[in-house]
Order: C-alpha cells, then sequence, then structure tokens
C-alpha cells in the first residue's frame, strides 16, 4: 500500500483518534480498501499520521468495534467488511486474489519503495535517473508552447506511425548519427520503456528469451517478463558486453534476440568502444540475432562524441534502434522512437493503435519543435556542461569519502557511476539505513539479483549541496 497522503488536524476540535477513526472507515466505506487489504501497521501509521502509537492503537479499536477489521498475530490487520458486504447477501469481488492474478508481474518491493520515496521532496536522490528539475527548460519551453497562426498545431489523433513531421525531423536529426531511416520507418512511441513493450508483444512469443548485458535495466522493469519471455544475461567488461560470450549464450538458450545500452550504459555507465560494436554486429549477423539497441544515453557525452550506433552499421535491417527524449528535454513529454525495417514498423504501429491509439500529439508537436529549430542542440550543450560539473564534482567527493572502501570508474557520459564496495557491505541494510536517513539509492540488485556489492549512483538529479550531504552521511553508514 502507498504512503497515505492525508493527515490529521492537530488544532481540531475533534480528537486525533476520532479523526483516524473516520478516514480509515471512509476508506473502507468507499470501497477504496475492499476486503483483504492488509492496513499499514501501527508504527507505520503513527509515522505517516505523526501521532502517538496510542492515539491509532484507539482509531483501530473503534473499527475493529465495528467489525470492519481485524488483526491476527502474525498477519496483521486486514479488512474484513465493508458497504457491500454489509449491505448485500452477496460477497464483495475478491480484489486481492484478482490483484495477485494479473499476468503483469509487480515491482520488487525495494523498487516500490523507492518509486514512493521519490515522490517525497526531501529525500536525497542519489540513484534517480532523469535530469534534475532545475536542468529542465522550463522558460524554453513556454515559449515553445506559445502557438500562433502560422504553426501547424493539431490536437485530434495523429497518423499510426506518429506525426508525419516530427518523423521527417527525427529522420533528418538520426543522420548525424550515420542513421539513414526514412520517415516510414520511424514509429513515435510513448518513450523508450513503450518501445520495448510492443516489441515484447509484437514481435516475440511467450517463452522466448531474451539476452542482455549483465547487470542491465531490463532486470528493474517487468515488460518482458511479463509477457512470459525468459531474461539471460551476457558479461560485459570495461569495453562493453562480451560479444565472445554472445554466440555460445545464444546456442544455449535458443535466444531470440539481444537487448543493449552500447552508450553510457545502464546501470554501469560503460561506453562500448568502436572495435566491440563492429565484433557485436558480427556475432549478431552470423547467428541471426536480432538487436534492440537502447541509445536514450547517446547525446549525452562530455569528451567526445561517442562511436556511431550499431544501427550506422546495419545493413540487413538487423537492429530496432530506440531512442527518446525523455533523458536529455523532458521526461514528461513522453516521447521516443523505434527505428527499424517497414514491415516491423508497420506491425508495432498496428499494436500501438490497439494500446493508446497514438502518442500525445501535443507532446509529439513540441519535440518537433526543439528538433527543428535547432534549440535542442542548443540546449543539450548547456545541460552537458552542468552534468559534466555534477559528475566531477561526485568523483571528487567519492575520492575523499570513499577511495578506501570502494572502487569506480569516470563515465564518459550519461547518469551514472558504479560504485562497487571493495569492504563487506550489505546493501539491501544499507538501502534500508539510508532511506531512513531520507537518501534514496539504487543497490545493484535491483539490476542483478545476484549483485551485492555495487549500487548505482546518479549526478544527475540531486543538487550539488545534496550530493554533497548525501554521500557524507553514505559513508558514515557505511562505516
Amino acid at each position: 500500500m502507498n504512503e497515505i497522503e492525508w493527515k490529521p488536524t492537530k488544532d481540531a476540535n475533534i480528537a486525533l483518534h476520532q479523526q483516524i477513526y473516520d478516514f480509515l472507515k471512509s476508506k473502507i466505506m468507499a470501497g477504496e480498501w475492499t476486503v483483504g487489504t492488509r492496513i499499514p501497521t501501527q508504527r507505520s501509521l503513527a509515522q505517516q499520521f505523526e501521532v502517538n502509537r496510542s492515539t491509532i492503537v484507539f482509531a483501530l479499536d473503534g473499527l475493529i468495534a465495528d467489525g470492519l477489521v481485524e488483526t491476527k498475530v502474525g498477519s496483521g490487520t486486514r479488512v474484513i467488511n465493508n458497504t457491500w458486504s454489509l449491505l448485500t447477501s452477496t460477497p464483495p469481488p475478491d480484489w486481492k486474489s484478482y490483484v495477485s492474478s494479473g499476468i503483469h508481474k509487480p515491482n520488487i518491493s525495494m523498487i516500490q519503495e523507492i518509486n514512493r520515496a521519490e515522490a517525497n521532496r526531501n529525500f536525497i536522490r542519489l540513484g534517480t535517473g532523469e535530469l534534475s528539475p532545475d536542468l529542465l527548460p522550463n522558460a524554453q519551453m513556454k515559449e515553445i508552447l506559445q502557438v500562433d497562426d502560422k504553426n501547424d498545431l493539431s490536437l485530434g489523433y495523429t497518423e499510426p506511425k506518429g506525426l508525419v513531421s516530427l518523423r521527417r525531423t527525427v529522420s533528418h536529426y538520426l543522420r548525424s548519427k550515420g542513421i539513414v531511416a526514412s520517415p516510414d520507418s520511424i514509429l513515435i512511441v510513448s518513450g523508450g520503456l513503450q518501445a520495448l513493450q510492443l516489441i515484447s508483444i509484437g514481435l516475440l512469443k511467450r517463452g522466448s528469451t531474451i539476452l542482455h548485458e549483465s547487470p542491465s535495466y531490463l532486470n528493474s522493469v517487468h515488460v518482458f517478463q511479463s509477457a512470459g519471455m525468459n531474461l539471460v544475461g551476457v558479461p560485459m567488461d570495461q569495453e562493453g558486453i562480451k560479444h565472445n560470450e554472445i554466440e555460445r549464450v545464444k546456442r544455449q538458450h535458443q535466444a531470440a534476440l539481444l537487448y543493449t545500452i552500447p552508450s553510457f550504459h545502464n546501470p554501469t555507465g560503460v561506453l562500448m568502444n568502436e572495435q566491440r560494436r563492429s565484433e557485436v554486429m558480427t556475432v549478431c549477423e552470423r547467428a541471426s540475432l536480432p538487436i534492440i539497441e537502447d541509445d536514450v544515453y547517446g547525446d549525452l557525452w562530455f569528451e567526445g562524441p561517442p562511436p556511431k550506433p550499431l544501427k550506422e552499421q546495419d545493413t540487413q535491417g538487423n537492429v530496432l534502434y530506440i531512442g527518446s527524449v525523455s533523458k536529455t528535454l523532458s521526461p514528461g513529454l513522453r516521447v521516443g522512437w523505434i527505428v527499424g525495417p517497414e514491415p516491423v514498423i508497420d506491425r508495432l504501429a498496428d499494436i500501438k493503435m490497439q494500446t493508446d491509439y497514438g502518442s500525445s500529439s501535443l507532446s509529439q508537436y513540441v519535440v518537433e519543435k526543439w528538433l527543428s529549430s535547432g534549440l535542442y542542440n542548443d540546449f543539450l550543450e548547456r545541460v552537458k556542461v552542468e552534468l559534466k560539473h555534477r559528475r566531477d564534482f561526485m568523483i571528487q567527493l567519492l575520492h575523499q569519502y570513499f577511495s578506501e572502501i570502494a572502487s569506480w570508474s569516470v563515465p564518459k557520459g550519461g547518469f551514472y557511476i558504479w560504485l562497487k564496495f571493495d569492504v563487506e557491505v550489505s546493501t539491501s541494510k544499507l538501502f534500508d539505513l539510508a532511506l531512513k536517513e531520507q537518501i534514496l539509492l539504487n543497490p545493484g540488485m535491483i539490476y542483478d539479483k545476484n549483485d551485492f556489492e555495487h549500487i548505482r549512483l546518479s549526478y544527475s538529479y540531486a543538487s550539488l549541496e545534496q550530493i554533497e550531504v548525501g554521500l557524507i552521511r553514505l559513508a558514515g553508514l557505511i562505516r
């Protein structure tokens, strides 16, 4: 259950326990908390409502007396009755069983905790993989949205593949990366994650095996697993995924495709070099193994442009290329693209129309204006300078406070530093302790369930002051 936003009014005429009783009862009687719902613990409720635990006990006793909840040792307090079961002879729907039987797998509990904590502005977010609100181009966005009669803004549905003008602009933009793609071979999607969802349900059958770098962002989302796919990791080194392992693992597991993030990998920050990219392409072409290339961080280079995408070398239509502005321009726009062979794009466009009838026409209009006007490239230059400054600041603090307990590599772009502990540290316990200190971490086990020695640090979201305070506190917790 998510954190409760409501709080009792301390200076009201109504007693605190009565306010809490009324609130909890309203959740039950309105059907928001159905039969079987587990109510947060007394300690948790006391913390969230900022009252004494005895006040919570008093309120819960009233609900128990009303026959709405019951408390059992070992299983906590659960709803046993509500409006429907009190007033009708037939039992209400057992929503708990519906929830547990849904085909989309739930996030692991640690990721759910992270998602909840990210909504709290008091937390220092040392692992969040998005641009800080301070870095987003809010003022320029307002100017873009000042539409005049000369602009062709439409609030209706776009065609299945997305706004034609945006696909033409993306086609032109991709040429700077060496990718030749006509508008007909581009599908506009609502971010990179939707691209993966469309691929999982539109191109693959249940039971298929997906190869990926180990560790991988794919393990932190259940998009392929929920579609009945299996994920198998391929080892990586400081140059990227080990190409000489791909063919062996592919044969062993009869893999359907390879998912890779060659540029500023999530979570390790590794940049695959040019030679390794050529080797990966050669191996996959020889093994008839299609590739999903996730390039959402590719524009965020610091010292120099990364090697050209894998898609640039693709002459056989072997690579499905994913791009997005979520990591660069704005996560809230929810606009990305898939580039691939036209029959594949046609298939995915058909699936997308069945799913959401097209991405937001307003967001597509905004992104087209950013890309076509040159404002996007200008903004990128500014944001990269700021990100590099934040990276250097975090590295300086790591040298100062972590040099005796951890090791790391300096990323050449992107958001992430993959911190490896050289002393024995329980990363799950560290996560819990940091959470109590209002510091949010991304432990390695999110990206590889067997990884207990890494955490993913991000310098993209927290302010410089927060980064300093957070890392000093973190070092203190470890010691």
